[in-house]
């Protein structure tokens, strides 16, 4: 398990663990889409396995931006007087567009990486 969010966040190939899934070398710090490469340059996996096949994706990414948005609320909090200060919502919402690109990039890792064959 801790070898898989290791790959994971390395953006290895869930196959061969040693091509890339995305053109860029690191998932975080890139602004913009993901270009995500069509097969594996190592062993010539197919990432995509048919049309829509990322739509799950979305869900995933839904969960890591909820998760982001009630773990900053927990951590905002703290600098306030009242408990729910409408302060927070400006902040909350700054971190969430911060980390749309790497959540985008991470919840298509996390979708390939659950569906891979693991019986190999």
């Amino acid at each position: 398990m801790s070898n898989s969010i290791v790959h994971i966040l390395n953006n290895d190939c869930p196959h061969c663990l040693k091509g890339k899934v995305f053109n860029e070398k690191s998932i975080f710090f890139n602004f913009g889409f993901p270009k995500m490469n069509e097969y594996c340059s190592h062993c010539n996996y197919k990432f995509e396995k048919e049309p829509g096949y990322f739509f799950g994706a979305m869900y995933v990414n839904y969960g890591l931006t909820v998760a982001q948005g009630i773990a900053t609320y927990v951590i905002a909090q703290f600098f306030f007087k009242e408990t729910f200060d409408l302060r927070i919502i400006p902040i909350i919402a700054v971190v969430i567009l911060a980390m749309a690109s790497i959540n985008i990039r991470l919840s298509r890792l996390l979708w390939i990486y659950m569906f891979k064959n693991y019986s190999m």
